[in-house]
């Protein structure tokens, strides 16, 4: 599972090579040191050599250096390697999320795609910027501390024959628990992030119902929910250091016992003992570092295969059958087109659509809730793809253009309106990013922005805020249409994009937009006073197309346009 995401560290690979020789390296000189204290205490000790003492002393010394200075090295070696592989992986993971579909979008939720370009992310480089040491130190000084522990004493080592098999069943035993434990922690983590997202992004919402105590309340269940598993994760792999400490305790313990008696015998000497005590130590240590490396790759496992799911995700909408065509006139043809979400639903959102859009022609889509008058439209970008049928452009289908070309040949603004932290200028520039002032001034006199625009004393330059907080809703939605006017698309639609404009400025904006001759607009709206002056008016019921006309046409012959028509005609005489 992990040698998948190797290929994000070949950029850094060398950072990681370095980081494993000063490790190798300082392994070595601190496996050094037991050895120099044995010398000293069996010969210059014994033979009250107080020049061979220094000697010594002087080169352990050296060898304690040289390690510290390897030590320091490695941990900066091991840190960019570490952030340069989260980097990458974070960089594709988020470039993949770019090409979803808004089917494979809602295949995860927004929480869980934070949670695995983040936290599961940290996971992973957090593994590697710290576990490389001890994933390389601990064999090497485990095979280099056994073998001079046999090369001391080979009786008295095979105490570590009976001591490493009980630490390997109780290692399995622990990574067999807790690897879905992390797996469940994840995916809490997701339930958390979710919760506090829908709070934040309705925070007025839930300020103007007083429902603060509620949302509080779902908070705790969640959060709860996630202190449990992650308490069921950390109680299971804490197991690891009580058992590892017995072990090693026990086994000192038999050691020294067994030690003793061969110095009595005189089949071992006091230095050899000590030395090899040292060495009992570090291997001890080294099975510690390596029981924790488990736990580590254990829990980078469960990010890992998180991760992987994302980025295994196929779009399923692509370019494979696209060709060198260009989108030049902005006819759109609806051929017996059938959709639904997903391919296991039992009914069509969309039915048997057939429907002609002459270029450069204004048309209204009326509906009821639930039409799927936004699905409809949604298709000619290739938002979504039919089911079944065609949907074309210029009388070719609309997989055979380049989704880059086809989305930027069309232009829409969604019932939702979306804008980003900066200035208006960076917010229109999204349409455009090379358009001048006029063509800035063009757009927003079209789109009744530069009605408001002089109240801000910083004008163009004024900061939006996060997500525009600092303009009304109506405001809101004439910059989303000044911005898909700098697009200068073959193709405009706007999808309930005026509702929150007063019925003048609705007008100004209906005026403007007709002298964009050119342009195939397509309008989705609720009142029929923004759809009258359309050169066809398309009524959806159910998802069909239930009639086709102009506005006299309708109200002299479909039943369900003279009742909207009707009831707005009252409503706006109370």
């Amino acid at each position: 599972m992990l040698k998948r995401l190797f290929p994000y560290m070949k950029t850094y690979q060398r950072y990681l090579v370095l980081a494993c020789f000063c490790v190798i390296a300082e392994t070595i000189f601190e496996l050094i040191i037991p050895i120099l204290m044995a010398d000293i205490i069996d010969v210059g000790v014994a033979n009250a050599d107080k020049e061979y003492i220094i000697m010594k002393g002087a080169q352990m010394i050296v060898c304690a250096l040289l390690a510290l200075v390897l030590g320091v090295l490695y941990a900066r070696y091991a840190a960019t390697a570490g952030q340069g592989f989260g980097a990458e992986l974070r960089k594709d993971e988020f470039k993949k999320v770019q090409n979803f579909s808004f089917a494979n979008t809602d295949h995860f939720s927004t929480s869980s795609l934070i949670t695995r370009l983040t936290s599961d992310v940290t996971i992973l480089q957090t593994a590697v910027s710290n576990g490389v040491r001890p994933l390389v130190r601990s064999p090497v000084m485990l095979l280099t501390a056994l073998v001079l522990t046999f090369t001391i004493n080979a009786k008295l080592a095979v105490v570590f024959m009976i001591a490493i098999p009980i630490l390997g069943v109780g290692l399995f035993i622990i990574v067999r628990k807790v690897g879905p434990l992390y797996r469940l922690m994840q995916s809490s983590i997701d339930k958390v992030n979710t919760i506090v997202q829908e709070n934040l992004n309705a925070i007025r919402v839930v300020k103007s119902y007083v429902r603060g105590t509620y949302e509080e309340e779902k908070f705790a269940d969640v959060n709860e929910s996630l202190r449990v598993a992650s308490l069921k994760a950390f109680s299971t792999s804490v197991w690891n250091m009580p058992l590892f400490q017995i072990v090693m305790y026990a086994t000192i313990v038999c050691i020294v016992w067994f030690g003793g008696n061969m110095i009595f015998i005189g089949d071992m000497k006091v230095g050899e003992l000590t030395g090899f005590l040292s060495y009992v130590m570090q291997i001890l240590n080294s099975l510690m570092m390596i029981s924790a490396v488990f736990l580590m790759i254990t829990r980078s496992i469960a990010s890992c295969e998180r991760i992987i799911e994302v980025l295994d995700e196929k779009p399923d909408i692509n370019d494979h059958d696209a060709k060198e065509v260009m989108v030049e006139e902005g006819s759109i043809d609806f051929d017996h087109v059938y959709f639904k979400y997903k391919a296991s639903a039992e009914e069509y959102v969309l039915s048997d659509i057939t429907l002609h859009i002459p270029k450069g022609s204004t048309v209204g889509i009326l509906g009821g809730t639930g039409s799927a008058k936004t699905t409809l439209v949604q298709l000619i970008p290739r938002l979504y793809d039919v089911s079944e049928g065609e949907v074309r452009i210029d009388g070719r289908n609309v997989k055979e253009y380049s989704i880059e070309h086809l989305r930027d040949a069309v232009g829409m603004v969604l019932q939702k309106n979306t804008l980003f932290s900066g200035t208006i200028r960076e917010n229109l520039l999204w349409g455009d990013e090379h358009a001048s002032d006029e063509d800035i001034e063009w757009a927003c006199h079209i789109a009744a922005v530069d009605e408001f625009i002089g109240n801000f004393p910083k004008g163009y330059d004024t900061d939006l805020g996060q997500g525009g907080v600092n303009v009304s809703g109506g405001q809101k939605q004439r910059l989303c249409i000044a911005r898909a006017l700098l697009k200068k698309p073959r193709v405009l639609i706007f999808d309930d994009s005026t509702s929150a404009v007063d019925t003048a400025t609705e007008a100004s904006i209906r005026e403007g937009l007709a002298s964009l001759k050119d342009t195939t607009k397509i309008i989705i709206a609720q009142r029929v006073s923004s759809l009258q002056h359309a050169d066809q008016i398309v009524i959806l019921d159910d998802g069909k197309i239930h009639a086709i006309g102009t506005h006299e046409e309708l109200l002299k012959n479909d039943p369900i346009y003279q009742d909207i028509y009707t009831s707005q005609q009252e409503g706006a005489g109370l």
